[in-house]
């Protein structure tokens, strides 16, 4: 089956939906390029030691100005593991960025002060590189959307299979 498809493990890749071979070459190297552009991207903004998780996680605890408990931080980012967020949670809250505040038997999370400026540096250096690059390649709004909208699909595609090898 040599049709061209350009795929990072033939071995993979099953007459029953080749392009889904296809979508996890794309899906690796747009995430691998993803994660340096928010570490690169937070550099510029004046956080150099921040890994792509921490970028997204201080993005989602920002995220419309509210608290958020642990349980619902890894629900909306899809991340199985809470120790992964506990320990990022606890780096941002030694770097200033975020504060935690106990209410009941619940742990609340959100922005501190700095941790919004923060915020704001990354989305001024986000316009002046990656929506200007955008602007300039083509890519209809529109068409992201949608492909957006493709890609939550597909994702519970993943989150149904990951499920039932779990249960092998």
């Amino acid at each position: 089956m040599n049709d061209g498809r350009i795929v990072s493990s033939r071995h993979l890749v099953s007459e029953r939906c080749a392009e889904l071979s296809e979508l996890e070459y794309a899906l690796i190297m747009t995430s691998n390029a993803f994660n340096k552009w928010m570490v690169r991207c937070m550099a510029a903004a004046g956080e150099p030691d921040m890994g792509a998780f921490d970028v997204s996680l201080l993005h989602h605890v920002n995220h419309r100005d509210r608290k958020k408990k642990l349980a619902d931080i890894c629900f909306v980012l899809n991340v199985e593991d809470t120790h992964v967020v506990t320990y990022a949670l606890k780096k941002l809250v030694k770097a200033g960025y975020v504060t935690s505040e106990k209410a009941g038997k619940e742990l609340f999370f959100s922005t501190t002060e700095e941790g919004k400026a923060l915020c704001m540096k990354y989305r001024d250096v986000r316009e002046a590189c990656l929506i200007a690059i955008h602007a300039e390649s083509g890519i209809a709004g529109k068409s992201i959307g949608e492909t957006a909208q493709l890609l939550r699909t597909i994702s519970s595609l993943y989150d149904t299979a990951a499920r039932a090898a779990a249960s092998l």
